[in-house]
């Protein structure tokens, strides 16, 4: 292996690419610093009312809704995974990768199609009450979905394929023979998997956990529609309703030591563990069940499916079929919404995979170059740990003032970058950029590096070696990732709802006003159009999830 190496010497990354990379992560930097700023140079009335009026409340409900969503997606997703890794069952060929469906299910559209399925007039409780023989619903009536369990069962039952991939993942790899140890000196199979499986998995569980919470942290389509004030909510409250700036960007501070213990949580579940390989030995073998045992296993893994994916998505379907059968059509304000949402995805796309490649390029450094690079590619990534909210108040003061000079300087009404959506595009480039960081940078670890030192020697420069060697060879990862900006980026709420242009609607924030207005007529066929969007990766993770490293390919998404 030694002659694979890259002599001390040689550097992948000229200076420019090094440069280029440090600018980007100081942009995502930028943010955090002007949050701190905002929130430090108010003054201590400020501090006082939040700690007595606003943050209790909310820091509570955020606690609980994370305590909460996180026991529910490691009970269904660590379940799901060993079901699906150690039975053999009727569908589980099907489920095993239909468990993934519920990604393609933004947050808040899970919330929107049951608020009205659950109604105490809709569909679900009238059939409820019908087999039961009631005809009002003051005389039988399910608890109201507005509500903290509410919340907990909307995004528990959306997020649990985070654990669910990293966890199967786990199953899959472990070597057979530690289960049959485990069986030997007299362990049953549930003792088996909970001393032996489920340790071994810890690491993959910690990835999985902290990514759920983190979207459960960035949610506040979802937790507003139900009633939860939640930080997130208060965040935008504070702002929108209030105009309180200043107030905004302390809870947004108070926000972001969330984010830092989330991150510190995952870091401690995974200390001195790591992920290692088993490809020379025997893989644990799925043990057949038969009778009602096998059709109980096939109920308990679809039951999340219905409910995280196939209940909304028929609703879904349902009312866009009803809608389009009416003769009412499609508004052209939606249209407009699809157009906004498909630039906005796109340019957002294009400007994150061009810089997560130069982060990954300049990264890739060895022998005397130092590790800055590297440390720059991680502060890239750190954006993907931030709320939408929390980028959105940080980005606005600087965005503004920068504005405001280049309207004066080129003499144009108004602010021509707010106006045109620039500001939004970069929130989201960096909301996303830990995608193709990460993609880009696991897939030139498997380029041979004995190809560079070629071209090289050759006379290639660095950039001809990238264009000429590495490019072609990375199509699949640039593809994948850019994939999953480009659907992330149409799903994107909070930030879009608070940094968009005046007049400016994607389907996310279509969406969000028929919601807060009570009016369903075209919010599900927004919902829907989202939801075939998100489709995409889903499809994409179901083709590669079990043939790759996807526990590895999640922690790259991890500041």
């Amino acid at each position: 292996m030694n002659r694979l190496r890259r002599p001390s010497g040689l550097r992948v990354a000229g200076p420019l690419w090094r440069f280029t990379s440090l600018a980007i992560a100081l942009g995502v930097l930028a943010p955090v610093a002007t949050l701190a700023w905002l929130a430090l140079g108010a003054d201590l009335s400020h501090w006082a009312h939040l700690a007595r009026h606003v943050l209790p409340h909310a820091a509570l409900n955020t606690a609980m809704l994370l305590t909460g969503v996180g026991t529910v997606v490691l009970v269904v997703g660590t379940g799901c995974a060993w079901l699906v890794s150690s039975c053999d069952f009727p569908g589980r060929r099907v489920l095993h990768w239909a468990l993934l469906l519920p990604l393609a299910m933004p947050t808040y559209i899970v919330a929107f199609a049951y608020l009205d399925l659950l109604h105490p007039i809709g569909p679900v409780q009238g059939a409820i009450r019908w087999m039961l023989g009631y005809d009002s619903p003051r005389q039988f009536r399910l608890p109201d979905l507005r509500s903290m369990g509410g919340a907990i069962f909307v995004l528990g039952s959306v997020l649990y394929p985070y654990v669910y991939m990293t966890a199967r993942a786990m199953f899959m790899t472990q070597p057979a023979h530690l289960m049959e140890a485990a069986r030997t000196l007299g362990e049953g199979r549930l003792g088996a998997f909970w001393r032996v499986a489920l340790p071994l998995a810890r690491p993959a569980l910690a990835v999985g956990l902290s990514l759920a919470l983190l979207e459960t942290l960035n949610d506040i389509g979802a937790s507003e529609f139900l009633g939860i004030h939640t930080l997130t909510v208060s965040v935008y409250t504070t702002w929108i309703t209030r105009s309180d700036l200043a107030g905004a960007a302390q809870i947004a501070c108070a926000m972001l030591l969330v984010v830092v213990a989330l991150v510190l949580l995952e870091r401690h579940g995974r200390r001195h563990q790591r992920f290692g390989s088993t490809q020379r030995m025997r893989a644990m073998q799925p043990r057949p069940l038969r009778g009602a045992a096998a059709w109980a296993a096939t109920a308990t893994a679809a039951l999340p499916v219905l409910i995280g994916f196939v209940a909304p998505a028929a609703y879904l379907v349902w009312e866009t079929v009803k809608r389009l059968r009416t003769g009412s059509g499609v508004s052209q304000g939606l249209i407009a919404s699809l157009g906004n949402t498909l630039a906005l995805a796109l340019g957002v796309t294009l400007i994150a995979v061009a810089a997560g490649l130069v982060v990954a390029w300049a990264s890739r450094n060895h022998g005397s170059v130092p590790n800055r690079a590297r440390w720059q590619a991680r502060v890239a990534t750190l954006g993907y740990a931030l709320p939408g909210t929390v980028l959105a108040i940080g980005l606005l003061t600087p965005a503004l003032a920068f504005d405001a000079r280049l309207a004066d300087w080129l003499r144009l009404p108004g602010l021509p970058l707010m106006g045109l959506g620039v500001v939004l595009v970069v929130a989201c480039v960096i909301r996303f950029l830990a995608m193709p960081v990460g993609g880009i940078e696991s897939g030139l670890s498997r380029i041979p590096p004995a190809l560079e030192q070629a071209s090289r020697l050759l006379g290639e420069n660095a950039a001809g070696t990238l264009r000429r060697v590495h490019l072609p060879l990375l199509q699949p990862a640039i593809a994948a990732s850019a994939l999953l900006v480009f659907v992330d980026a149409m799903k994107e709420l909070p930030a879009t709802l608070l940094l968009r242009p005046a007049n400016f609607d994607t389907l996310a924030t279509w969406l969000y006003a028929e919601a807060a207005r009570g009016t369903y007529e075209e919010g599900a066929i927004a919902a829907l159009a989202i939801v075939v969007a998100g489709l995409l990766p889903v499809v994409l993770l179901a083709r590669t999830q079990f043939r790759s490293a996807p526990a590895a390919a999640l922690h790259d998404r991890l500041p």
